[in-house]
């Protein structure tokens, strides 16, 4: 491991400042991702920005909606029983995800802004435009079976791995940023980006910005939410494909509908061509089985539909309709 010099600054302003004035510095908050990335030498700053601390740790009420300090753990976002009532969907994203230990210590703010599992990513023998942009992706080509199948590019075909990400993006979440140029406000589906010809670059964050808060809106087709995560070991693995969903049905026809799908794309991927399919549609499984159609029509599995993650398509496909039709 890189040796590297530790701050504790007195409040998030200065850790801001520090971080966007130094190229090398990181923040550091639960560390369950980045401890990982300084062992392998996938990370190596020069300084570390501890904010624990800095961060709100409450979950308060906001416009009839949720505000949820960066600080939370994800083990007291899950357990908070505003959260179980009103997004159910957001408590078992986060109680899918991990092991009791690491939710004790990710934080809410942290957790969405983890990196790759990608083997080839955390493998520093192997080239990784993630890792080291220009210098190749050697998932394509190599072991595909947790890779994209949805806005990859020939960059990067690596998968974002958090659970409590897709749910966020399921329920319109908007994240609260503090920067060098102040505060700033964006969707939650905006947060992330899709590889392009810039695979490095994870999120739309500027040099220094820092999560402060994750804004849940008043949204009562959340009350009535699910999320399903399909995975080769029944804990403590990442999704293979997973769906946050919810479902407003009366007389037989679909209402409103909200979906995100994870472990397929580079980002938390929000089902917008299945949600409009859906609207107005009845509440059958023709239907729920025509809207993955529609929404999967450009997916570019790795190795055909015979091999390498081509089996996501059908997987992804009968999850979504499973769980639609048990919301209905």
């Amino acid at each position: 491991m890189k040796p590297f010099t530790y701050d504790a600054p007195g409040d998030a302003a200065t850790a801001v400042r520090t971080v966007a004035g130094d190229p090398s510095a990181m923040f550091l908050a639960g560390g369950t991702n980045l401890v990982d990335h300084l062992k392998l030498g996938v990370a190596e700053p020069g300084r570390l920005v501890d904010v624990t601390g800095l961060l709100s740790e409450q979950i308060t009420e906001f416009d009839g909606g949720l505000s949820i300090g960066a600080g939370v753990r994800n083990s007291e976002l899950a357990a908070d029983a505003r959260v179980r009532e009103r997004y159910p969907v957001l408590s078992q994203a986060l109680l899918s995800g991990a092991s009791g230990q690491l939710r004790n210590m990710a934080t809410t703010g942290g957790n969405p802004l983890q990196r790759t599992r990608c083997v080839y990513f955390q493998d520093v023998t192997t080239p990784c435009n993630k890792r080291q942009p220009g210098s190749g992706c050697s998932a394509i080509g190599g072991y595909t079976r947790y890779h994209a199948i949805l806005g990859a590019s020939e960059e990067c075909v690596a998968t974002h791995p958090s659970d409590l990400a897709v749910a966020l993006a399921a329920l319109d979440a908007e994240v609260r940023v503090l920067g060098p140029a102040g505060e700033r406000v964006l969707p939650f589906v905006e947060l992330h980006r899709l590889p392009g010809d810039e695979p490095h670059r994870d999120t739309v964050l500027e040099r220094g910005e820092l999560i402060t808060a994750i804004d849940l809106p008043d949204l009562p087709i959340a009350r009535r939410s699910v999320y399903r995560k399909v995975r080769d070991r029944a804990s403590y693995a990442f999704a293979l494909v997973s769906v946050a969903a919810m479902l407003d049905v009366a007389d037989g026809v679909v209402q409103d509908v909200r979906i995100a799908f994870g472990g397929v794309a580079h980002k938390p991927w929000r089902a917008y061509w299945a949600e409009d399919f859906l609207r107005g549609a009845p509440s059958t499984e023709d239907s729920y089985r025509a809207a993955a159609q529609a929404e999967l029509a450009d997916a570019r599995p790795l190795g055909g539909l015979d091999g390498g993650n081509g089996f996501k398509i059908p997987m992804l496909a009968r999850t979504l309709v499973s769980v639609l039709k048990g919301l209905s």
